[in-house]
């Protein structure tokens, strides 16, 4: 979404820079919209991060709980992941 609307903008931009011969617009509006794209593209990443690392931690206390006999330390592993989840 966001890709495709900084591709039109500044399509858009370029057009109008060749009918009206200046570049004036391009100095505002090309860098705005890409410091946009930026941001969107860095929460994107930083929230696939975080739901992979539930992902992750879950996976592996299930792995853990699925033996019948836990060791003292694989309960303090466990109890550890789960805490960093919060």
């Amino acid at each position: 979404m966001i890709v495709g609307l900084t591709m039109i903008v500044t399509i858009f931009c370029i057009f109008f820079c060749f009918k009206f011969e200046t570049t004036e617009p391009l100095s505002y509006l090309v860098p705005s919209l890409f410091a946009e794209l930026a941001a969107g593209t860095g929460f994107y990443y930083w929230k696939a991060k975080s739901e992979n690392k539930i992902k992750i931690t879950l996976g592996a206390v299930d792995d853990l709980r699925a033996k019948e006999d836990l060791t003292e330390n694989e309960v303090r592993i466990i109890e550890a992941l789960i805490n960093s989840l919060g």
